[in-house]
């Protein structure tokens, strides 16, 4: 594999992460911040808004993973692949830690 094979997996493993509190709190009808919130970020967006965000992460990602080549024959490709989901999931831990008490 080429070296952008690997960028693109761990790039997957980001939007993928990242579609799992958009989708949960969207389909729970719950408002959360997205990137078209004012602040950006950091004000509430509809539920709505955040489905199609969860979505649009998921298709990113997945496309993000074809070109990656995530594979389980690709050993490497999915420890890359995981270190984005990890590194992702940190981030939003230490993101969101306070947005519970804003809503």
């Amino acid at each position: 594999m080429k070296w952008y094979h690997y960028i693109a997996c761990f790039f997957a493993g980001l939007f993928i992460a990242n579609t799992v509190p958009h989708l949960i709190h969207g389909v729970s009808g719950d408002v959360f911040p997205t990137p078209f919130a004012t602040p950006p970020g950091k004000g509430p967006s509809s539920a709505t808004v955040n489905v199609f965000w969860a979505l649009f992460n998921l298709l990113i990602g997945y496309m993000l993973m074809r070109v990656g080549k995530v594979s389980n024959h690709r050993v490497m490709s999915l420890v890359v692949f995981f270190l984005g989901i990890v590194v992702m999931c940190w981030m939003l831990s230490v993101v969101f830690v306070d947005k519970q008490m804003q809503f």
